[in-house]
């Protein structure tokens, strides 16, 4: 082994084992929150998980969690899959960047120890700055797909500098076809290895083309990227359709048996490469020979796919779009159960104003094949012709960066309005011209934001032309929003600092990148001197002061000098996986979570900018200064930027010790009624993956069945859940499979015929899930003398409902014997629930949900996790609902919903509730030491509403005892520092004034009083056209920081009044001009009584007088108006003319002279107007 190469490998095992030390310690033991719980379990068990699928990374996943000791171990196994892969993308980095400096002209031969030091040094600054990165430390911590997919690119990069030194060589091209493999494998993790396709082409035209030109250059890049499209977009899914297409050929037309024509499929890919390659061979056509080894490579490596339809077929709990052939897989690989989005043409937002296409309403869905036993055929279960309906052509564009309607609002904010007018038909309507002039006039005056002229747009579209968003609208949202916000901001957050863990919404107090540089950051994102404590004390705020972007840019810059052929060879690596990525994403505004981690490929090739920098900077100052140590100096000067990066950013990567994600899934389990056949409604990710994961995994309440209604639309979801799982029974169900395939039932229509019948639940399933002709839209049309075949046979087909009142009749004695109720409550037990279903339509997934309802008949419990106050998420029976724990059981017991908060819903037993609370698994979230990361954050809010609700309802039944229990515990579980949402804990402060606890609602006072006051205090550190664009949160934080004030009002704290309200009042002051002065003094009137009691008169009456000239200035002000105008508007000031009747009403309990003289001036005020007796 030659010195190179000792150094080589020493230095890059070296960095192996200080990134596989730094993930080891900080990785997550348990499942975290997001995807990570469906990557467990679906690995550890080999089951199929979300759409397009991760067969090797859920097989490797699985042998880790054969080293699992027990099974709260699976999820850290799992874990340290991602830790290996991670530090093994360091160690190609590392070897990537040797390989890249080495054929620099400026390298040297290494003749020396500081040279050898210098050199590998550099290399190690450029690979460690990756390793501590904070996209890519997120992703090496957690059981996410990125991880393991950056690995992949990480190697595929390197044996492409590896295949480049031999490609002349005999053999040379051996390199190629692991490549090729390689490639194929990337599929069974992410698509992200093949980004690296555009920077291989490129190696192999600069390394065979002599004399380069524009005409070449550009050629070889088409070619290049074209290969990419090929693999992507053609090779795979051709194959998996001609598998496809040749069993249903040979199953249907030649009445062989299922798989017959699977079977054939393959043989005659093998029979394909069999004889291509036997005769490229034999005609010595080398490179035709290369390529279809190539693609034999490709198609081995993607046979780790196999693993999807093999696991689907068997049947597993978690079974994803069940594909169980190859045109089932070939949908699953195309992500056809979502949205659809177009990259160069098609619909944009507006669309959802325009009606119908007038030449091709419809287009054709795909025909759902499945198999039918009886006639050992494949048949069609959906009418697809003209099963869907088109987009208007009006209203489609090129680049569609505006496609998504339901972000209609974001877009407009951020590219403007759309132009409109009054269609001409309509113009003569005065009633609406003088809609659409208020409306005009309002958006003069600066009134109207998105989504207000979404709400008019829907609301007057038929009326209206509106116009599609310009072509340079979508460029300026792809600029803008895409690129500059989506991209830029995380490119920067990793190589320049991070403002905060907290999700961006293009404002600056969230989500921005920094330096660390105050007077740089100020001037983007305001005073940076004065922020609050909180902010300061994110973890997530990393500052690296430009230094590992400085040193990427000086390597990028040297590269271009040395060597402009690798230069453009990693500028299109960096510029497919970074902004190529985001042009194909289309991402929408505001997308759920931070997407950050899906960019790390971009960040892996600036880090390799970053190695070369350090090297151009030695190799620099060894020109200068003519020494052999000096260049060392530098490299061991820049380490500090790695140094920097792996300080700053250690606190909020750090999970090690965390398990808030795995005990909220408990929680919610905990929350429910054990061995009754429970199921649970869940809505999003967060609620339903970490439910699979804790029943699948750790075996934790599997009597439970879990029910997500997203996928409860889908026919294979339906199928699965009819299965019995674990202890949990399949669901109640007299819809059989045909009655819900794919295309059946996906929306059954509305038409107003008996709406005064209330129909019973079961008499409705029945109307539901028959197939006779007059339930079916086509009765209808014939009824009325139309022709239905002017519509598509799934219009004709689809089932109406003809009235949307339904009962559901309440079993008593299934009610009782399912423990639903408890015996004191059996007198509350309602006969029937009447409900009012949606009159437009209801879709597949809400019609399941009522043919479970009504075939339970009250035999098992029914719980919401209460993601959602959508009507539809909770049966439209919000008023029959029972909090028990972090969830909502179905009752049947009426409880009015709250008129004041229509987010406090349904009843509470309280000993019930404080049983589950007190057995809650926390995860140590109390701990100083973890990190609080968002998620964990804002489950606090559930958990402190319903807590505080619990503890109230226990003071009303006389239990303190047990309230103050519960409070205590809440304080305790989730530390106000930590945990923020400082609103959800005024109403523990009130009620801990109830239990009479007053030092303790004293010291939660004062500590929310001081964060409030702390981001007041920054808030009037800024300009005031700062202030202006934070308009909305300042009033936002000074609202609530009002509520607290309230709570110790309310309660006459006197000790605490007189020094929070001055402090509450000098807060909030620099804000007049947001608020306006007369509402903002008007609004304090409440805080009068408050001085008083306080004993602080002075400063009550100084208070009253400020009030009492807004007053009198707003009367004198009406008082100018003709008589007529006065009229108009005197409806509107009575309640405040009674506002400055009640503060004279008050003054009098504690100042009667200053009272009477209010009263005189009231008085005086009044006498300005002049109306009609009756109005007096």
């Amino acid at each position: 082994m030659n010195t190179f190469k000792l150094w080589n490998r020493s230095f890059g095992w070296g960095i192996f084992v200080i990134a596989l030390f730094t993930y080891g310690f900080t990785v997550e033991p348990t499942a975290s929150f997001w995807d990570a719980g469906e990557y467990i379990a679906t690995s550890a068990k080999l089951q199929v998980g979300h759409p397009p699928g991760a067969p090797l990374f859920q097989m490797m996943g699985a042998f880790f969690a054969m080293f699992a000791t027990s099974p709260e171990k699976v999820a850290l196994m799992v874990n340290f899959m991602s830790v290996f892969s991670s530090a093994f993308t360091i160690l190609f980095l590392f070897w990537t960047l040797t390989l890249l400096l080495k054929k620099l002209p400026a390298f040297k031969i290494l003749e020396t120890t500081n040279q050898r030091i210098t050199f590998f040094g550099s290399a190690s600054v450029g690979a460690l700055s990756f390793c501590f990165s904070d996209s890519f430390w997120f992703n090496a911590v957690e059981a996410e797909v990125y991880a393991m997919a950056t690995f992949i690119l990480s190697l595929i990069f390197w044996l492409a500098l590896r295949w480049e030194q031999d490609m002349h060589q005999p053999r040379g091209d051996r390199w190629l076809l692991l490549i090729s493999f390689i490639i194929g494998l990337s599929f069974g993790v992410h698509f992200m290895g093949l980004l690296t396709i555009p920077a291989l082409g490129m190696i192999y035209f600069f390394k065979n083309t002599q004399s380069i030109n524009f005409k070449n250059f550009l050629i070889a890049n088409i070619i290049s990227v074209a290969i990419l499209l090929f693999i992507f977009k053609l090779l795979l899914p051709t194959t998996l359709a001609f598998f496809g297409k040749s069993e249903v050929f040979f199953v249907n037309n030649i009445g062989l048996p299922f798989n017959s024509g699977t079977i054939i499929a393959g043989i005659c890919f093998l029979l394909f490469f069999f004889y291509s390659l036997r005769f490229t061979e034999r005609k010595k056509w080398v490179n035709l020979n290369t390529i279809t080894l190539c693609i034999l490579f490709v198609l081995v490596g993607f046979s780790s796919w196999l693993m999807i339809p093999i696991r689907a077929n068997a049947n597993t709990v978690i079974n994803e779009n069940a594909p169980t052939d190859a045109r089932a897989l070939l949908a699953y690989y195309n992500l056809e159960q979502y949205p659809e989005t177009h990259l160069f043409y098609g619909p944009l937002f507006s669309d959802v104003y325009a009606g119908q296409d007038e030449t091709e309403p419809y287009f054709d869905d795909k025909p759902k094949y499945e198999r039918d036993y009886k006639k050992g055929k494949y048949i069609i279960v959906n009418h697809w012709e003209n099963a869907r309906i088109n987009s208007n052509s009006n209203h489609r564009g090129f680049l569609p960066r505006l496609w998504s309607s339901e972000h209609a609002g974001n877009y407009m904010n951020f590219t403007g309005p759309l132009e409109f007018a009054i269609a001409p038909e309509y113009r003569s309507n005065q009633m609406l011209v003088s809609r659409v002039n208020d409306f005009r006039n309002e958006i003069r005056e600066g009134m109207v934001s998105g989504d207000d002229y979404h709400k008019f747009f829907r609301t007057l579209s038929p009326y209206l032309e509106i116009q599609k968003p310009s072509f340079w609208s979508s460029l300026q949202f792809l600029f803008q929003y895409q690129i500059g916000y989506m991209y830029w901001r995380y490119f920067m957050w990793n190589f320049t600092g991070r403002q905060n863990d907290i999700a961006g919404t293009y404002d600056t107090l969230n989500g921005n990148w920094i330096s660390g540089i105050n007077l740089f950051d100020s001037l983007r994102l305001g005073n940076q001197s004065e922020i609050s404590e909180d902010a300061k004390n994110n973890k997530a705020r990393n500052t690296y002061f430009f230094l590992p972007f400085l040193l990427g840019l000086i390597g990028l810059y040297f590269l271009y000098q040395q060597d402009p052929k690798r230069f453009w060879v990693l500028l299109l690596f960096f510029l497919f996986t970074g902004l190529a990525l985001k042009i194909y994403l289309n991402e929408r505004p505001f997308e759920p979570r931070e997407r950050d981690y899906a960019l790390v490929g971009s960040f892996y090739v600036f880090a390799i900018w970053i190695g070369m920098g350090v090297f151009a900077l030695a190799h620099k100052i060894k020109l200068i200064i003519k020494s052999n140590v000096a260049p060392l100096t530098i490299v061991i000067l820049c380490l500090f930027v790695p140094l920097l990066m792996a300080y700053q950013n250690w606190d909020d990567h750090d999970r090690s010790g965390r398990y808030t994600a795995q005990s909220m899934a408990k929680s919610y389990l905990e929350s429910i009624q054990e061995d009754a056949g429970a199921m649970i409604f869940t809505i999003g990710d967060n609620d339903t993956f970490a439910l699979w994961y804790a029943q699948e995994i750790e075996g934790y309440r599997t009597d439970v069945k879990t029910i997500n209604t997203s996928l409860l639309a889908t026919d294979w979801y339906i199928d699965q859940m009819k299965r019995k799982t674990y202890e949990s029974e399949s669901i109640p169900s007299q819809m059989t499979h045909d009655l819900y395939a794919y295309g059946i039932r996906d929306y059954i229509k509305h038409e107003s015929l008996i709406d005064s019948v209330r129909w019973d639940i079961k008499d409705f399933i029945n109307w539901v899930s028959s197939d006779h002709p007059r339930t079916k839209y086509k009765s209808l049309l014939l009824q009325a003398g139309e022709d239905p075949n002017r519509l598509p046979m799934g219009t004709q087909d689809m089932i109406f409902y003809p009235t949307n009142k339904i009962r559901v009749s309440v079993n008593k004695e299934n009610v009782i014997k399912s423990g639903l109720v408890k015996p004191k409550d059996y007198d509350l037990i309602v006969p029937y629930i009447d409900i009012d279903l949606p009159e437009g339509g209801m879709t597949k997934n809400q019609i399941m949900m009522l043919d479970i309802l009504a075939n339970n008949d009250w035999e098992r419990p029914i719980y919401f996790t209460g993601g959602s106050y959508a009507d539809s998420e909770y049966m439209w029976m919000k008023e029959y609902l029972q909090l028990e724990g972090l969830v909502y059981k179905l009752v049947p017991i009426k409880t009015p919903l709250n008129s004041n908060n229509p987010y406090i819903m349904g009843r509470l037993d309280s000993d019930l509730m404080y049983d589950i609370v007190m057995k809650w698994s926390w995860g140590n979230s109390e701990s100083s030491t973890i990190y609080h990361d968002p998620e964990t954050r804002k489950n606090s809010i559930s958990f402190r509403s319903n807590m505080a609700r619990l503890a109230e309802k226990l003071i009303d039944e006389g239990k303190n005892k047990k309230a103050k229990e519960v409070l205590d515990l809440a304080i305790h579980k989730m530390p106000l520092d930590y945990f923020g949402y400082y609103s959800l804990v005024v109403p523990m402060i009130d009620t801990y004034y109830r239990l009479g606890a007053v030092e303790s609602a004293q010291q939660l006072a004062v500590k929310v009083g001081e964060k409030y006051r702390d981001e007041m205090e920054y808030f009037s550190s800024l300009k005031p056209s700062e202030q202006y664009l934070l308009g909305e949160e300042i009033i936002t934080q000074a609202e609530r920081y009002r509520t607290l004030m309230e709570a110790v009002l309310v309660n006459e704290d006197k000790i605490l009044l007189a020094k929070s309200l001055n402090q509450f009042i000098e807060a909030i002051t620099p804000f007049v001009n947001l608020y306006g002065e007369y509402d903002f003094y008007t609004s304090l009137s409440m805080f009068v009584e408050g001085y008083y009691l306080a004993g602080e008169q002075v400063k009550a009456k100084n208070l009253i007088e400020d009030i009492a000239e807004q007053y009198e200035g707003r009367f004198a002000m009406i008082a100018n108006f003709s008589q007529n105008d006065q009229q108009l508007v005197f409806d509107r000031i009575k309640e405040e003319i009674l506002d400055f009747q009640q503060m004279i009403d008050l003054v009098k309990n504690f100042d009667q002279d200053l009272a009477e003289s209010l009263q005189l001036r009231f008085d005086e005020s009044m006498s300005q107007f002049k109306l009609d007796e009756k109005d007096d």
